[in-house]
């Protein structure tokens, strides 16, 4: 065989050795990869751990004043004079604002007036006359029982000169006639002395004395409307009006309150209310004041669901105490009802718990593998659940798989934080 046909040969020979090593080295890395792949699904958890759960009742509420006072107008006027300001402390019997009074004091002095005339009338009623009426009729009656006594004397007389012939039968008739005229004018003016007046007159009398005493009170108690003072010791929290404005009847003038201690108005959802009971406690906050809580109980149980814009809702109450005067009256507030507490309880993450037909179940990770265990739970919150059997303390339970995989029994898993 000629040389270059050798050497030709050669290179081809090792040219197959080349590509058999490059084979080999591929067919190791390719099993070396299968070998290493790992089939098990990475997943969070958490561990079971012990602390202090609440289940929580969250809704709005308003703030409202326990001792409250207002003061509206009593009748159309003018402000005469505001002496205090709106959010400023006053004391007991201090003036607030004063009203213009100058026609009240007109329709008192009226009213007084009728007064007087009234009782004059009923003290005519009441001794049968006018002074002058009663002392003509005192003049009759005196003379009404002269007559008669005089007419008796004069028939006492004939009767006894009857029985001697001195005096004829028609003159003792004709002076029993004259007693009898006599006696019927005194019984007359007597009877006009003790019932001068007739029912309906007293009726009358006695209703125009009511009615005019009536309107006295009513003219006096507006005048009192007129000059407001603080019933209590208090702060001023809505003042509406200026000096020299005009206001009409029933316009709001002052409110005034002693918001000391406030009453917390709860509206709680429907399906909530069943967990309410008195005693539980409240805590309050309010947007204005970030990290303040004003703290609170339970003291009454909706007696009734009513609708609040679309919400069903029941009201319940409680009493809070607010010594800085930071809450104000009408100001919406956050309500937190704490419908149970447990301290020092076994806890997990809400989204670790599973259920399968009502049996509440966790996945914990033992060597690597998801272990289902059955376990039995008390109060949950929007975040926390607590297990009172089934799971020991700090053990660790699935929550989900981050490649969305479902997780089951024996399952192979890794932890990825």
């Amino acid at each position: 065989m000629p040389p270059n046909r050798r050497g030709q040969n050669g290179i081809g020979a090792r040219r197959r050795w080349i590509w058999v090593g490059a084979a080999i080295v591929l067919a190791v890395i390719l099993f070396a990869s299968f070998a290493s792949r790992d089939d098990s699904v990475p997943v969070t958890v958490a561990m079971a751990s012990r602390s202090t759960i609440r289940s929580v009742i969250s809704t709005n509420g308003k703030i409202e004043p326990i001792l409250n006072f207002e003061a509206h107008a009593p009748i159309g006027t003018t402000v005469k004079r505001v002496l205090v300001k709106e959010g400023e402390h006053v004391r007991k019997g201090q003036l607030l604002v004063e009203l213009d009074s100058a026609n009240a004091q007109s329709d008192a002095a009226r009213a007084l007036a009728g007064v007087r005339a009234s009782q004059a009338d009923m003290s005519a009623l009441e001794s049968g006359g006018t002074h002058e009426e009663v002392l003509s009729l005192d003049a009759e009656l005196s003379k009404a029982r002269v007559d008669y006594d005089t007419a008796q004397h004069n028939l006492e007389a004939l009767k006894r000169l009857e029985q001697t012939g001195a005096a004829s039968p028609g003159e003792v008739r004709a002076a029993q006639s004259q007693v009898d005229t006599a006696a019927a004018q005194l019984k007359l003016l007597q009877s006009k002395q003790t019932e001068r007046y007739s029912r309906p007159e007293v009726t009358r009398v006695q209703a125009q004395k009511s009615q005019a005493e009536s309107a006295y009170s009513a003219a006096e108690d507006v005048l009192r409307q007129l000059v407001i003072r603080a019933p209590f010791s208090g702060t001023v929290y809505s003042l509406p009006v200026k000096q020299g404005a005009y206001v009409n009847p029933g316009d709001l003038i002052v409110q005034q309150a002693d918001l000391s201690k406030v009453r917390v108005r709860a509206f709680v959802d429907e399906p909530d209310i069943a967990r309410l009971a008195p005693g539980q406690r409240i805590e309050v906050t309010w947007d204005a004041m970030p990290g303040r809580v004003w703290t609170g109980m339970v003291t009454t149980i909706p007696a009734a669901v009513t609708q609040l814009g679309t919400r069903n809702v029941g009201q319940t109450t409680c009493t809070v105490s607010n010594e800085d005067f930071k809450l104000l009256p009408n100001i919406n507030v956050g309500v937190s009802i704490i419908a149970a507490e447990h301290e020092n309880v076994l806890t997990i993450p809400r989204e670790a718990l599973r259920q399968d037909d009502s049996v509440p179940y966790v996945y914990r990770i033992v060597n690597g593998e998801l272990h289902r265990e059955n376990i039995q739970t008390s109060i949950s919150n929007l975040t926390s659940v607590e297990v009172t059997h089934g799971l020991p303390d700090n053990a660790q339970v699935a929550v989900a798989s981050t490649n969305n995989k479902p997780l089951h029994d024996n399952l192979s898993v890794r932890v990825v934080h």
